[in-house]
């Protein structure tokens, strides 16, 4: 569930499934597209994200979903990423908010917004190695562009999550912040550029972002992802990762280098 509040040119968004850590599937994707939507019909200044209960956003929703005949290249390429880019595009200064898991596409929202500021205790990173799947939601490029190779590849190899503490250290994301402090303190610097020069934050935002669609940029690295992650879906050891997660125990890989067969 996604809901949306206005109030003095600061739009609110809030990823409100906490029974779930506001895993995303479809349907949440498409909602919170609608949502950026409908604050930038409004015309605010400011946008402010962020998720209820003990997560920000851990992932994708896959407890229902069969590795079989899985779309994820229907779902990352034709919903995630196009609701990333909009995200980045908004036209206002953007906040979130990240406490708790903030994995996978939980992640990418992160990347699509402006200003990142992060609880101490917050999880950030590649939880992948278990799944047999790989980052996605443009986490190699963000990783690669603020960590380098050696620790990108440490993270993915070793599926080590980075606290908020050191996530900020590391350059990945704006402050870190006292888990009791951090949403009031972003609400402020949401406050404070809604009533800043708008026009002048904007021309920056797009500066920032000629800066950074140099040579591959973040969205072709992500369509690449997307492609990746597409094939990965084929391998035994995908599959036995979504069954591992959906049953609560510990993988059994092969290698993944067979490829398997849908039914």
């Amino acid at each position: 569930m996604i809901t949306l509040t206005v109030a003095d040119d600061i739009a609110e968004i809030t990823l409100d499934a906490p029974e779930r850590l506001n895993a995303l599937g479809p349907d949440d994707i498409r909602q919170l597209s609608e949502a950026y939507a409908e604050a930038e019909q409004q015309r605010v200044r400011a946008l402010l994200l962020r998720g209820e209960g003990r997560a920000f956003c851990a992932g994708r929703d896959i407890s229902g979903v069969d590795p079989r005949s899985d779309d994820v290249l229907g779902y990352l390429h034709d919903l995630v990423q196009p609701l990333l880019e909009r995200m980045s595009r908004f036209p206002a200064p953007t906040f979130a908010v990240a406490h708790g898991a903030c994995l996978g596409v939980g992640l990418g929202l992160l990347i699509a917004s402006d200003v990142v500021y992060v609880a101490e205790t917050a999880k950030i990173g590649s939880p992948f190695a278990n799944l047999g799947a790989t980052l996605d939601s443009g986490g190699h490029a963000l990783f690669f562009e603020r960590l380098g190779a050696h620790r990108t590849l440490d993270l993915i190899y070793t599926g080590r999550l980075m606290s908020g503490v050191e996530a900020v250290a590391a350059g990945l994301f704006s402050q870190s912040l006292p888990d009791s402090e951090v949403l009031e303190s972003t609400r402020a610097a949401a406050a404070s550029a809604a009533r800043g020069a708008t026009e002048a934050y904007l021309a920056s935002k797009a500066l920032v972002a000629e800066l950074r669609d140099e040579r591959l940029g973040l969205w072709g690295s992500m369509s690449h992802e997307n492609r990746v992650q597409a094939a990965l879906c084929d391998t035994d050891d995908y599959r036995e990762g979504f069954a591992a997660f959906q049953q609560k125990r510990r993988p059994e890989f092969t290698g993944g280098s067979r490829r398997g067969t849908h039914a």
